[in-house]
């Protein structure tokens, strides 16, 4: 028991600093899941729904929190820092994200519950049965607690903390360390706009009592058709699905032209909170494009009169175009980022703490 006692702390430590650290590679992600969670909440509980907005605007704020909480309780695990108190903290950790995964799959509200940020994808269900054996470990570890003795390793927590308060920070400013998301520096847009694979199916079809499953749809038409099941899902569906780009009352094509050529689009999902402490950089690098076959758009989600305003008040003298508010968060984890193609292939991506120059883009 003793072996299985420390196999559990060392177990649940692991997993718990593998999340925290993938979070907080990018908390931003995080951010977007917590306030899908509050708007969730706020609707199936409107009696508490002014609770549940209180807390949108420092969403960003609770995913750090919650992140290097995750990492932090972990490295307490490992080194055995006030291990009795921080197996309390973990079980109400785990209890509170095993609701809102239990929530998430039983009323199927939030399908991607972002437990491993956006490197690896799990079903609700599965996040929930994540939950459920890290409790059992975490319970282990509690009922012989007496056997850990606490080490003066405050220094690794200590440091820890620092770590994700700098991680945060930095990612914050300037972008993801890793980006696993299909708008990528590398990915190819229009490819990830197609399924790699064709679908395949399986008919689970009756007759005389009995069910047989068939590869295809039987020419037998004594067979009774009972259900039909998808084997390959996930390898069926394109990793980018609502992709596209308007401008009212054009009918240019501009998802089609943003894969040709070269385009740089500064990307802002909401234009009314775009940071403009670079904006002058920003202009001077618009400026030193202009004569070149690198096109310069601004894309937001936000109302035509609010870009055009904004557009207006810097005087970037630049084309903009409309986007759905998912895609742009997807692209965007800071507001605004530089996001650069050519040939529909993702060749830089910059926050706008740190813009490119005109001759790395040239």
């Amino acid at each position: 028991m003793k072996f299985f006692a420390h196999f559990s702390r060392i177990f649940v430590g692991v997993i718990f600093i593998f999340s925290g650290l993938i979070k907080l590679n990018d908390p931003v992600g995080t951010e977007i899941k917590l306030e899908e969670y509050f708007e969730v909440f706020a609707t199936d509980f409107p009696w508490m729904a002014g609770f549940w907005h209180f807390w949108t605007p420092f969403s960003l704020y609770v995913s750090i929190f919650l992140c290097t909480l995750e990492l932090v309780l972990g490295v307490c695990l490992l080194v055995q820092y006030k291990l009795k108190n921080a197996s309390w903290v973990l079980l109400a950790t785990v209890i509170f994200f095993g609701f809102l995964t239990f929530y998430s799959a039983y009323f199927n509200k939030v399908t991607d519950c972002g437990c491993f940020g956006e490197a690896i994808k799990l079903k609700p269900w599965t996040s929930f049965g994540k939950d459920m054996v890290l409790m059992f470990f975490i319970l282990i570890i509690l009922w012989q607690r007496q056997i850990f003795a606490d080490k003066k390793t405050g220094v690794w927590v200590a440091s820890s903390l620092v770590f994700c308060l700098a991680l945060s920070i930095y990612v914050v400013r300037y972008l993801p360390v890793y980006d696993g998301l299909p708008y990528a520096v590398g990915e190819n847009i229009p490819q990830n706009m197609k399924p790699s694979e064709a679908p395949v199916f399986q008919y689970i079809m009756e007759k005389n009592g009995q069910e047989q499953t068939f590869d295809t749809y039987p020419t037998d038409t004594t067979w009774k058709f009972k259900q039909m099941i998808q084997l390959n899902e996930d390898a069926a569906k394109a990793r980018i699905t609502d992709y596209t780009l308007y401008r009212t009352g054009d009918t240019t094509d501009y998802k089609a032209l943003s894969f040709t050529g070269k385009r740089l689009m500064i990307i802002s999902p909401f234009i009314e909170k775009a940071q403009t402490s670079h904006i002058d950089e920003l202009k001077s690098l618009i400026q030193s494009l202009k004569g070149s076959n690198i096109s310069v758009w601004l894309v937001s989600a936000s109302t035509d009169q609010a870009v055009d305003a904004f557009v207006k008040k810097h005087q970037l003298g630049i084309i903009s175009l409309g986007a759905d508010i998912k895609v742009l968060k997807t692209i965007a984890r800071a507001n605004p980022v530089l996001w650069y193609l050519e040939d529909g292939i993702v060749k830089g991506k910059w926050s706008h703490n740190a813009l490119p120059k005109a001759e790395e883009l040239q």
